[in-house]
């Protein structure tokens, strides 16, 4: 396999990856980012902890979708992540669904 081949490889994986984002997202109320991962979730709790004057986060999430192109599965039920770094929170916006 080619370097050119590879990186064609890589772009389809992330184009297909950009995709399903894209029409999942509206099934989900958070977008969560650490260092090492991009989230997608309905439930989020972030909980700070402080250990001998180091601060580190333990961020657990349900019902998630995890931007990652080597995952066979990226829906999980649950997710615990802890870390020493920045988390990012967003909560979407939901359409409204009534009709007028």
């Amino acid at each position: 396999m080619s370097a050119e081949d590879l990186e064609n490889y890589e772009a389809d994986v992330e184009l297909s990856l950009y995709k399903e984002f894209r029409d999942v997202v509206s099934q989900f109320s958070y977008v969560v980012e650490t260092e090492r991962r991009f989230y997608l979730a309905n439930a989020v709790e972030l909980i700070p902890h402080n250990t001998d004057g180091e601060v580190y986060f333990e961020l657990r999430m349900s019902d998630a979708w995890v931007w990652d192109v080597h995952r066979p599965a990226r829906f999980v039920r649950y997710v615990r992540v802890i870390t020493f770094k920045d988390v990012n929170i967003e909560e979407l916006d939901k359409p409204d669904l009534r009709l007028p």
